[in-house]
């Protein structure tokens, strides 16, 4: 187990961290707005780096947080607020993630192998590995992938039933051994896509683009009818 010693002000650190929890800014009044703000910067929480002239409150359009680089693998980040984070080239293998918040988040060239993902919505994951991933939730919650920027990904084996990916970009992905039962591609770009392997049964293709795909090996039979293009 690795642990940190951060020596900062638990007082000012509050209400970034409810923050991270609930998607929402809040903080008492008895807590100076600028010690947040310079807290927030410390932790790389805020993308503009002039303090308000005005001493008005922090809102959320300010908070983008970014962890580049960064290595959150097999950490517990479930219910997480990551909205519009930048998460490029993070190590997020193995890590929970279900119900997190990634709308519009930035996951290119990120490594999330064996992660827990259900709920899953961002909008750039290009070129991220996303092997032996499980997209599926006990509850029934399916993930929402639709319009994401997925080219060249790596999501070989991962558990998929019911995803929607529609009109989602996957062209060059590796899609082998997927189990995409009941998943909707209808309108993906799925150019060159490597399907080998991959359960397909009541899958909607409709209107997906399949020009040089690969699917040797299914385990289920490819209707035509699932597919337009």
């Amino acid at each position: 187990r690795r642990a940190f010693l951060i020596d900062r002000s638990p007082e000012y650190f509050e209400p970034i961290l409810n923050y991270l929890h609930r998607g929402q800014l809040i903080v008492n009044d008895s807590i100076n707005l600028l010690g947040v703000l310079e807290e927030a910067r410390f932790f790389v929480a805020i993308k503009n780096s002039q303090p308000p002239e005005d001493h008005s409150p922090v809102s959320q359009k300010e908070l983008g947080l970014n962890f580049s680089g960064a290595d959150l693998s097999c950490l517990d980040l479930r219910y997480i607020h990551f909205k519009m984070a930048n998460l490029s080239r993070c190590n997020l293998a193995h890590a929970n993630l279900c119900c997190s918040n990634l709308e519009r988040a930035h996951l290119s060239a990120s490594v999330l192998d064996c992660a827990n993902i259900q709920g899953m919505l961002c909008s750039n994951a290009e070129g991220a590995s996303l092997k032996l991933c499980n997209f599926e939730d006990p509850s029934g919650l399916k993930a929402n992938l639709e319009g994401v920027n997925l080219k060249g990904v790596d999501m070989e084996g991962s558990q998929m039933t019911g995803i929607n990916l529609r009109v989602a970009t996957l062209k060059n992905a590796k899609l082998k051994n997927c189990n995409l039962r009941g998943a909707t591609l209808a309108g993906t770009d799925l150019e060159n896509c490597d399907l080998c392997g991959c359960d397909l049964q009541e899958a909607n293709l409709r209107g997906s683009n399949m020009k040089g795909a690969i699917f040797e090996e299914m385990l289920t039979v490819l209707y035509m009818s699932q597919s337009v293009r």
